[in-house]
């Protein structure tokens, strides 16, 4: 393998076509737009299909039908164009049917700014749309975790028959570093369940309308085992240096490489840091808090938004240990300095002081 110096919205594409993807429905939006035009250049001449279609809206139902015949299908757009895909979604979570969707997240409420940031935990990770579903959500880290985790998503995607989201920040999908990809690559298979058009297929049925209480509930049911199963089997997460760490920064996309570098000087300083990086969003890797806690003494978690993934991690701390959040919103991005100055915050409420009548230490 060599390395190709490209876009993370490219890397996306090209890793999609390795993973056997075919069909790329979709609408152009900043900072999702690279992936379109790479779409739009790339995938006819693998014979796939590529359509500019003309909503958000319509993109996601056009994925319906695709993924419904058995073409391994994506989309891609920014927190807007996720928006008007989110009834489209819960449709296909409920006719269980796979695709990757793509979202290169920026500014928010409302149109917002075209400025990179993290406000679409929520409408992503918790689903967006109607009903009983998830979607696992896939976090990538750099322009290289772009390609390997787009393959991963088309892998879990048919899986668990269920659409898989990679969420990554509007840096990760403009910045420019080298990129390897595999050298063979998945040939597209028919899967049984398909509506295909042939005689095989015609009794095959795709559907999410249960007009029966106890059906419905009984396909709820189905739906849950499988997120359960997905709960134990596909969590993943990114710890550096927490061995020994009493302070754990948390935080996932571009603001987990701000962390490392402020663990690196915080050791130099004496103080134990390390970090921990959610890889998949949902299943969020609880186990990993939960593990550390028992050595850490608090756990710093740090968002481009004003407080969305910290939910989940006070939730699967459950008050075992302390959490501080620090949140920039509106495009801005936490600063090396400002993540420093509450790392050195935290190790001085950490510092045992001395008790003058008793002469021993205890800690404040």
């Amino acid at each position: 393998m060599h390395k190709q110096l490209m876009k993370g919205n490219e890397a996306i594409v090209r890793s999609a076509i390795l993973a056997g993807c075919r069909g790329f429905y979709g609408y152009p939006i900043t900072p999702a737009s690279e992936i379109t035009e790479a779409a739009a250049l790339y995938l006819p001449q693998v014979g796939g299909v590529f359509l500019q279609a003309e909503s958000e809206t319509a993109a996601i139902n056009m994925l319906y039908g695709a993924s419904a015949a058995g073409v391994r299908v994506m989309t891609a757009s920014s927190g807007p164009g996720i928006s008007l895909m989110q009834e489209g979604i819960s449709y296909m979570a409920g006719a269980e049917l796979p695709c990757v969707i793509a979202d290169i997240t920026r500014g928010g409420p409302g149109l917002g700014s075209i400025a990179a940031e993290q406000s679409d935990y929520h409408q992503v990770v918790k689903g967006g749309g109607h009903g009983n579903y998830r979607t696992i959500v896939l976090a990538p880290h750099s322009a290289q975790e772009m390609a390997d985790l787009t393959a991963l998503a088309f892998e879990l995607a048919d899986r668990y028959r269920n659409p898989v989201v990679l969420l990554a920040d509007g840096f990760i999908g403009q910045m420019m570093e080298p990129v390897e990809f595999p050298q063979t690559a998945v040939e597209p298979k028919l899967p049984e369940w398909a509506v295909a058009g042939t005689q095989e297929s015609r009794g095959n049925l795709i559907n999410s309308l249960y007009l029966d209480n106890d059906q419905l509930e009984a396909h709820v049911r189905d739906l849950e085992a499988k997120y359960r199963r997905a709960e134990q089997l596909e969590t993943r997460a990114e710890e550096w240096q927490t061995d020994d760490a009493e302070v754990v920064l948390v935080g996932y996309g571009i603001v987990a490489r701000i962390l490392k570098a402020v663990a690196a000087e915080a050791r130099e300083e004496g103080i134990n840091v390390g970090v921990l990086r959610p890889i998949t969003l949902y299943p969020f890797p609880k186990e990993h808090f939960q593990r550390l806690a028992r050595r850490a003494r608090v756990f710093v978690v740090v968002e481009m938004s004003n407080g969305q993934m910290v939910e989940d991690v006070r939730l699967a701390l459950n008050g075992a240990r302390p959490v501080e959040f620090l949140g920039r919103a509106g495009g801005n991005v936490p600063t090396h300095e400002e993540v420093l100055k509450l790392v050195r915050e935290q190790a001085l409420r950490m510092v045992p002081a001395m008790e003058p009548e008793e002469g021993r230490m205890a800690h404040v």
